[in-house]
C-alpha cells in the first residue's frame, strides 16, 4: 500500500499554554477509511484543521501525496476535500454556483457533468437553482459535502458529517463513501455514530487530550480488546444466582431469565463447557444460548476511561 498522508510529531499549542495536539504521528494509506474517535475536546477537529491548512501547527510535519502542507500548500490542499462540522455557506447564492465555485477555487476548469453527478447523488439536483437560505439544515449539509467533492480530492476529511442530519442523508453519505473508497479515495472521518465507524472503517484511531492513544485495524482491535459474552437463557426465571455458580462470576439479567458469562477468547480455556455442566447440576433448564462480542463503542469508552476492555 502507498502512504498518502504522513503526520510526524504534530503539535499545536496556544498562547495560554493549552496543548491541543501533543506529538501526533500517523501514516494513512491510499484508499483506506480511518475512523477517528474521541470525546469532545479531544483534538479531532484541531488535527483535521491543521492537516487542511486552516490551523498553523506549532511544530511537526504533514505531507499529503508527498507535498508538505506548509512549504507546498497549494499542491497539498488541492488533494484534500473537507466537510466541516459548522455550516458556513453564502445564504443568497444558488446551490449550483456554490458547488461550481468551489471547484474553481482549486484551479479546475468548469465541468458541468461532474457537478450534476454530485448533485444528483446527494439528492440536490432539484434544489440546484435554490438559494442556500431556502434550504433545510439537512440540505445545507448536503451542499457542504458536494463542495468538498467538487474538485475530486484524493483525501477526504469528514468532520462529524452526519451529526444532526436525517437518516436518508446518512444513508446517502455512506453509499458515497463506499463508492469513493472503490475509486481509491482516502477517507478520514470523525463521528459520534460509532456504529457507523464500526460498519465502514478499515482502521480506528482513538485520540484523547491531544494524544493519539492508538491506531489499529478495526477487526484486530475488537479481537484483542473486545470481550465475548455468552448468554444462557433459562426456561424459568430465577430470583438469584445459585451459590454453586458463584465461581463463574455470572450476572443475572433484569428479567431473571438469563445468565451472562464473560470470557476471554484468547484464553487456553473459555470455561464454557464447565459452566454449562454446572448450570445443569444446579437444576436450571436451558432455553437457549447466545454469544455476543463487545461493540466498538464499548471498547472506545474503556480506552478513554483507562479501564480494561
Amino acid at each position: 500500500m502507498t502512504t498518502i498522508l504522513s503526520i510526524r510529531d504534530l503539535r499545536k499549542s496556544y498562547a495560554d499554554g493549552f496543548e491541543a495536539l501533543k506529538g501526533v504521528s500517523l501514516d494513512i494509506e491510499q484508499g483506506e477509511i480511518l475512523a477517528l474517535l474521541g470525546p469532545n475536546g479531544a483534538g479531532k477537529t484541531t488535527l483535521i484543521s491543521t492537516v487542511c491548512g486552516i490551523t498553523t501547527p506549532t511544530s511537526g510535519t504533514v505531507t499529503v501525496g508527498g507535498h508538505d502542507i506548509q512549504t507546498e500548500f497549494r499542491a497539498a490542499r488541492r488533494m484534500i476535500g473537507l466537510v466541516p462540522q459548522e455550516i458556513a455557506l453564502e445564504p443568497f447564492e444558488k446551490v449550483w454556483n456554490t458547488v461550481r465555485f468551489s471547484r474553481g477555487l482549486f484551479g479546475y476548469g468548469s465541468d458541468n457533468a461532474r457537478i450534476e453527478e454530485i448533485l444528483r447523488k446527494l439528492s440536490l439536483w432539484d434544489k440546484r437553482k435554490n438559494a442556500i437560505k431556502e434550504l433545510s439544515g439537512g440540505m445545507k449539509r448536503r451542499v457542504l459535502i458536494a463542495k468538498a467533492l467538487a474538485h475530486e480530492p484524493r483525501v477526504l476529511f469528514l468532520d462529524e458529517p452526519t451529526a444532526g442530519v436525517d437518516v436518508e442523508l446518512r444513508k446517502d453519505m455512506w453509499e458515497i463513501v463506499a463508492e469513493l473508497k472503490k475509486a481509491g479515495v482516502t477517507i478520514i472521518l470523525t463521528t459520534h455514530y460509532i456504529e457507523e465507524a464500526e460498519a465502514i472503517a478499515d482502521r480506528v484511531g482513538v485520540i484523547d487530550k491531544g494524544e493519539l492513544r492508538l491506531v489499529q485495524d478495526k477487526n484486530t482491535l475488537m479481537a484483542q480488546m473486545g470481550k465475548k459474552q455468552i448468554e444462557v437463557m433459562l426456561a424459568d426465571p430465577i430470583q438469584a444466582i445459585p451459590d454453586s455458580l458463584a465461581v463463574h462470576n455470572l450476572t443475572l439479567n433484569g428479567n431473571g431469565d438469563a445468565l451472562v458469562y464473560t470470557y476471554d477468547t484468547h484464553a487456553d480455556r473459555t470455561g464454557i463447557t464447565t459452566l454449562l455442566n454446572d448450570v445443569a447440576q444446579a437444576g436450571l433448564v436451558l432455553r437457549d444460548v447466545q454469544t455476543r462480542q463487545s461493540s466498538l463503542e464499548e471498547i472506545f469508552v474503556n480506552l478513554v476511561s483507562g479501564e480494561p476492555a
